[in-house]
C-alpha cells in the first residue's frame, strides 16, 4: 500500500511538473506571437509613417518648384514691366465667372500681368497696346508655343493656330475670298434664314408655355449657319434633326470647354499622357469631329469634281479646295 501510495504520489508530482511546464511553454509562445505581432504593426505604423513624411516633403519640394519657376526672373516691382495682379491659379478660383474676374481687374489695371511657370501671361484693354500688336508691329508677334499647345490638339493648324509663311498663305485666301459678293450674299442669305428659324422655334415655346435654354438654341442657330457658310453642308442641330449633326455639336462644345480649361490648369499636358480626366474625353470628342469634318471634306472634294464647269462656289470648303488645286497655298486640317 505504501509503495501503490508513493508511485501515486510521484506519478500526480510528475503530472503537474508537466503541466506547469506546458502552460509556461504556452506562456512563453503567446508572449512571442504577441511580441511577433507587436512588431510587425510597428513595421507597418513606422513603414506608413515613412511613406506620409517622404509624400509631404515631395509636395512640399513640388510646391517650392512651382513657387520658383513662378517667380523668378519675372522682373516683379519693376517700374518698367506691367503691374502683376496675381498668378495662373487665380483663374482657377474664378473660373465659372472669370470675365467678370478679367472685368473688374482691368478697371483698375488696364495692362496687368499674371504669372504662370516660367511665363508671364500680359492682359491688356489699352486700345494703343492692342494696336500695337495687331497692327504697327503685327509681324513681331506671334501666338507663342504655349497658346499652340493648348488649342492645337482641336484646332490643328488652321489659321487660328499657325504663324509665318503658313499664316500668310491662309490670310492671302481667306481675305479674298471673304471679300468676294458671291460669298457675302451667301452668307447674309444663310444667317437670315436660320435666324427666321429660331424666330419660328421661340414663338412655338412660348405659346405653348414650354421652357427653354436660350443658350443653347442660340449655340445650335449659330453652328447651323457657320457650317453651311464654312462647309456648305446643313447640320440641322436646331431641329434636331440630324443624329450625326447633334453629336459632333455635343462633340465640338465638350471640345472647346475643355480646351478653355487648359488655359488655367497648368497640369493639362500630364493629364494628356496620362489619358486620364477631362483630356480622355477630349481625345474622343476630337476623334469624333475628325471623322465627321474628314467626311464632309471628302464629300466636297467628290462633289467639286463632278461640278468641273461650275464657277460659282458659294461655301468658303469649296473655294478653299478650288485655290488649292491651283496650287497657290494649301490647306492645313
Amino acid at each position: 500500500m505504501l509503495n501503490l501510495s508513493y508511485y501515486i504520489s510521484q506519478t500526480k508530482s510528475t503530472i503537474i511538473r508537466t503541466n506547469c511546464t506546458i502552460a509556461t511553454f504556452s506562456i512563453i509562445t503567446i508572449l512571442l506571437l504577441l511580441t511577433t505581432k507587436t512588431q510587425e504593426k510597428m513595421d507597418v505604423f513606422y513603414s506608413m509613417l515613412t511613406f506620409i513624411a517622404f509624400t509631404f516633403l515631395a509636395l512640399f519640394l513640388f510646391i517650392c518648384f512651382i513657387l520658383m519657376t513662378i517667380f523668378k526672373g519675372k522682373s516683379i516691382g519693376d517700374p518698367k514691366y506691367a503691374p502683376i495682379k496675381g498668378t495662373v491659379f487665380n483663374q482657377i478660383f474664378y473660373y465659372k465667372k472669370l470675365h467678370d474676374y478679367h472685368t473688374q481687374l482691368a478697371k483698375t489695371h488696364p495692362t496687368m500681368r499674371l504669372l504662370a511657370p516660367y511665363l508671364s501671361e500680359l492682359y491688356t484693354i489699352d486700345v494703343r497696346n492692342i494696336e500695337h500688336v495687331l497692327k504697327t508691329n503685327f509681324d513681331k508677334y506671334s501666338k507663342g508655343k504655349h497658346n499652340q499647345d493648348v488649342v492645337t490638339d482641336l484646332l490643328g493648324e488652321g489659321i487660328f493656330v499657325v504663324d509665318g509663311e503658313k499664316w500668310k498663305q491662309q490670310r492671302k485666301v481667306a481675305s479674298y475670298e471673304f471679300s468676294t459678293r458671291v460669298l457675302r450674299d451667301f452668307s447674309c442669305y444663310v444667317f437670315r434664314k436660320n435666324a427666321a428659324k429660331l424666330v419660328k422655334f421661340i414663338s412655338k415655346f412660348s405659346h405653348e408655355g414650354l421652357h427653354f435654354d436660350m443658350q443653347d438654341l442660340q449655340m445650335r442657330c449659330a453652328l447651323d449657319s457657320i457650317f453651311k457658310v464654312g462647309f456648305g453642308t446643313e447640320l440641322n442641330c436646331l431641329e434636331g434633326s440630324s443624329k450625326e449633326g447633334i453629336e459632333f455639336m455635343k462633340a465640338l462644345d465638350e471640345a472647346n470647354a475643355i480646351i478653355y480649361w487648359r488655359f488655367v490648369d497648368p497640369f493639362w499636358s500630364l493629364k494628356r499622357f496620362l489619358n486620364i480626366g477631362g483630356e480622355a474625353k477630349l481625345k474622343r470628342n476630337v476623334k469624333l469631329i475628325d471623322e465627321f469634318v474628314n467626311g464632309v471634306i471628302k464629300t466636297k472634294k467628290e462633289q467639286l469634281t463632278l461640278q468641273k464647269d461650275s464657277n460659282v462656289k458659294e461655301d468658303i470648303l469649296s473655294r478653299f479646295l478650288m485655290e488649292s488645286k491651283k496650287g497657290e497655298t494649301n490647306i492645313y486640317y
